[in-house]
């Protein structure tokens, strides 16, 4: 299934937005220069872009930016996960995550409960986890599985578009890391039964971050 494009001039005309602000947003990373597809039409070339991902991302920045700074947005809509280390105590003090979460995967990583402080990647871990199990998409035995899923491949997939789908068949549960997060085709017998961006869960997860540290 191919991507549904919007073109430049549908696209400011359907936000409101202006020409200047588009290239700028662009300057400044908000707006990733993989998005802005150069495509041969009668009057030319002309711009297009991946239709939902292009509105989401401006009703997003919209929404933020009488709040955060240019370069802030840039940070949170990042793939990178930076340096970001929160101690156990702070993700639950702050209800980023939930105790169910965490001590499940502090359990099924092998990690300590004294362990001092979580990096980015780890707590993006908790954080999906936390997510599918508050949704009741995913039981606890999934949830380990999730737990180990991600432990093994997230480093790998550092700065990079990446959907999480859990799929069913006969009852039997499996994580899908995709990167790119592009439509999958499996035979019929095969349910997805939940997907996530890990793209969007680290924006979330970053604003919630430093939401709490200000």
């Amino acid at each position: 299934m191919t991507e549904e494009l919007i073109s430049k001039k549908e696209l400011l005309d359907l936000t409101g937005i202006s020409y200047g602000q588009l290239y700028r947003w662009k300057r400044k990373n908000l707006i990733p220069e993989q998005w802005f597809i150069r495509k041969s039409s009668f009057t030319g070339q002309e711009t297009f872009f991946p239709r939902e991902k292009m509105l989401q991302r401006i009703d997003r920045i919209l929404g933020m930016k009488d709040d955060l700074s240019l370069d802030a947005l840039a940070d949170v809509f990042s793939p990178s996960p930076g340096d970001i280390r929160l101690s156990v105590g702070e993700l639950l003090e702050r209800n980023i995550v939930t105790s169910t979460s965490l001590n499940l995967y502090i359990e099924t990583a092998g990690k300590s409960e004294g362990m001092s402080l979580l990096g980015f990647d780890q707590m993006l871990t908790v954080y999906v986890l936390d997510k599918l199990l508050q949704s009741g998409d995913i039981s606890l035995e999934e949830g380990r599985l999730l737990v180990q899923t991600l432990e093994e491949y997230l480093p790998g997939l550092a700065g990079k578009e990446c959907g999480v789908h859990l799929t069913r068949k006969m009852g039997v549960a499996a994580f899908i890391l995709v990167p790119g997060d592009v439509e999958i085709y499996m035979d019929r017998s095969v349910r997805t039964v939940a997907r996530l961006s890990l793209a969007r869960c680290t924006e979330e997860l970053k604003l919630l971050v430093s939401g709490s540290e200000g």
